[in-house]
């Protein structure tokens, strides 16, 4: 028994060989003419630029906190050394998954000349290399730990490295794409009266990096450490019954190994049918990997010998996956009445649209979260809560870890987003027959719905990850629920706290968005003047610029965000004590799971509702309609991909903060 902990490293590298396998794959297709590959070559050298100076920037951050982690801490050395390992494991994740992405998007260009099935293979193929580097990047580093130091409490340093990267990566991959995409809308689209992806436009090439920075290396820095917190989570929680259930901490790495191989089967029966309907063949790939998790599962509770309470808490689960998926598609896809009601909205001007937006973003939050309370109390009350709580919130973790369990899936369905976007860009702008982009169009329209249902799944397994986070903070510095009163002012307080730090997050990361694309506006507006022939298309834009501006605001604005979720939790530990900072904790897990919820789908609304119009609903492109949903997406922009899914990483930072220096803030405290 003993030896099937070396299950998860292994079920890590096999994933990671599959991930080269379909590289190599996507690699191997035709990357179009001299023309395309240009263009692509622009894109791929922004993106890694971008990436390269982001990085830079972090490891001096990276390496100040490890020194302070091995001065301050018990085992400081072993926690530091995993907290390196995390990072950069989580950077690699990123960038690998995003150095296949920006060659997949000139492959799927040119595949969509010989038809739509060859086209979404190579596009979904593409996404499936971050998916499966995310997942066994994740697991090999969290069991390897493991395996190594033989104590979960020394892993929690590799899940706050993966922390880290995340979060940088949302603020500075958000704040790079929205930027461009922001500027480049609000000249060409709306001012020069040009379609998307013109290359006219000087922001092009910038949006499309940005579509990279921010879907796939962001969502896969986001989902790596969600994977990782959870899964460690989990861990924590099980060393607390180990008298009870043996193999507790070992459950939740078995469960994330067979999931692996789920992951893989499932990503072959992804194929377009004589239907041609692209998100049924998508949906089919997370339904065989959902099944085969469930299947797999029940074994492994068998064979561990963990009681089958567990099993139905690990079901709760996948079914909370499968709901959040649900509503945030109807809440985003052009198909139901909440975009609809926004485009129709759009008729009477830009106000009423963005107003139906805001509302529909509200309405958005109900649902979900009934979904989270009913998983919450079912999971806790099925493992036997009411009798050992300790058990029931370990219940709780499993059924997160169990919600992860297609994480693999989940990221490749977000990659897939970018690639598509990327694709029909390229097909613009080299000038490929319409035929063409009509296909690159029909999976550009179904990646912008992954890209939203991908979100939506991210903040459902962060509050549940975050429950079991808070759960092992409370034991580690020795909170009850008294302690945790809110008779008592300093709880009051720390809630307080809480709850205000998404919102001062949010505003600071959107101000940032809102300047970096006040600097592309004016520098497009700029050449446009200032280049004779740009709109006759004799003269070429320069597109370096644009890249430069965004590139540079990013890394700049990126600092606020991080030192917000770092030395907030620090200073309210050690100034206010232990509860206060648990007060905290409550507040951002409500308050910033309610505020992304709003963000991630009215931002999600409000593009799709952009889309529906240009499809030809309420006098098309061009029409009054059109130009009020361009202003509607541009306020959902920075909600939907800046704002909105770096609150997933937001809250996880901060929980791994307060576990990491837990034992400074035992006896802390002026009150």
């Amino acid at each position: 028994m003993e030896a099937l902990i070396y299950l998860a490293p292994l079920a890590g590298l096999v994933s990671l060989l599959f991930a080269g396998f379909f590289a190599k794959s996507v690699l191997s297709e035709d990357a179009g003419s001299e023309k395309m590959q240009e263009i692509a070559g622009a894109v791929q050298e922004g993106a890694m630029a971008y990436l390269n100076r982001q990085y830079k920037t972090i490891a001096i951050v990276a390496v100040i906190l490890a020194a302070l982690i091995f001065a301050l801490l018990p085992e400081g050395g072993k926690i530091a050394a995993g907290f390196l390992v995390g990072a950069l494991s989580s950077a690699a994740a990123g960038y690998v998954g995003m150095n296949v992405s920006v060659r997949a998007n000139v492959r799927t260009a040119s595949a969509a000349s010989k038809g739509l099935q060859k086209a979404m293979s190579v596009a979904f193929r593409g996404g499936a290399v971050t998916g499966l580097a995310v997942v066994g990047l994740a697991l090999l580093g969290t069991s390897g730990f493991y395996i190594l130091y033989g104590d979960v409490d020394l892993v929690v340093g590799f899940g706050f490295g993966a922390s880290l990267i995340s979060l940088f990566a949302r603020v500075g991959g958000g704040i790079f794409t929205k930027a461009a995409d922001v500027g480049a809308d609000l000249v060409g689209k709306v001012e020069a009266g040009i379609p998307e992806d013109d290359p006219r436009n000087a922001g092009v090439i910038a949006d499309n990096v940005g579509d990279n920075v921010g879907d796939c290396a962001g969502m896969g820095a986001d989902l790596f450490e969600t994977y990782v917190v959870t899964v460690l989570a989990s861990m924590l929680l099980g060393s607390l019954i180990l008298d009870t259930f043996s193999n507790a901490i070992l459950y939740p790495l078995i469960l994330g190994s067979v999931a692996i191989f789920a992951s893989i089967i499932s990503v072959f029966f992804v194929k377009v049918g004589s239907d041609g309907k692209i998100m049924k063949a998508l949906y089919k790939g997370v339904a065989v990997s959902a099944i085969l998790c469930l299947i797999a599962f029940y074994f492994v509770t068998q064979y561990l010998e963990m009681s089958m309470s567990f099993y139905y808490a690990a079901v709760v689960g996948v079914v909370i996956m499968v709901l959040m998926v649900v509503f945030t598609e109807y809440y985003t896809s052009t198909s139901f009445r909440p975009v609809k009601t926004i485009a129709a909205a759009s008729e009477t001007g830009a106000g009423t649209n963005v107003i139906s937006g805001l509302a529909i973003g509200f309405e958005s939050t109900a649902l979900p979260v009934v979904i989270i309370i009913v998983g919450i109390l079912a999971s806790f009350f099925i493992v036997g809560g009411a009798a050992s709580p300790a058990i029931g919130l370990y219940g709780i973790a499993i059924a997160a870890a169990a919600m992860l369990s297609t994480t693999g899936m989940i990221v490749a369905l977000d990659s897939y987003g970018p690639i598509t976007d990327n694709a029909g860009g390229i097909a613009e702008m080299a000038g490929m027959p319409s035929s063409v982009r009509k296909i690159t169009d029909a999976l550009d329209a179904v990646g912008n719905t992954t890209k939203a249902v991908t979100k939506g799944y991210a903040i459902g397994s962060a509050a549940l990850g975050a429950l079991a986070l808070f759960a092992d903070y409370t034991g580690k510095v020795g909170l009850t629920g008294a302690d945790l009163s809110l008779t008592k002012p300093v709880v009051l307080v720390g809630l307080f706290i809480g709850g205000l730090l998404p919102f001062v997050f949010s505003a600071v990361t959107m101000q940032a968005v809102g300047k970096a694309a006040f600097k592309i506006v004016n520098e497009v507006r700029r050449q446009f003047r200032e280049i004779p022939g740009i709109m006759e298309g004799t003269a070429k834009p320069e597109y370096g610029k644009c890249v430069d501006i965004v590139t540079a605001a990013a890394i700049k604005e990126m600092a606020i965000p991080g030192a917000l979720a770092i030395f907030t939790p620090l200073i309210v530990g050690l100034v206010l004590g232990p509860a206060a900072l648990g007060g905290l904790l409550i507040g951002i897990i409500v308050c910033g799971l309610l505020l992304a919820l709003t963000m991630d789908n009215g931002g999600g609304a409000w593009d799709n509702a952009k889309k529906l119009i240009e499809d030809g609903e309420h006098g098309g492109k061009g029409s009054e309609a059109h130009k009020a949903a361009v202003v509607g997406d541009t306020v959902g922009d920075p909600f939907k991909d800046t704002s909105g899914p770096a609150l997933n990483a937001l809250i996880k930072v901060v929980n791994m903060v307060a576990i990491l220096f837990a034992s400074l803030f035992i006896g802390a405290g002026l009150f």
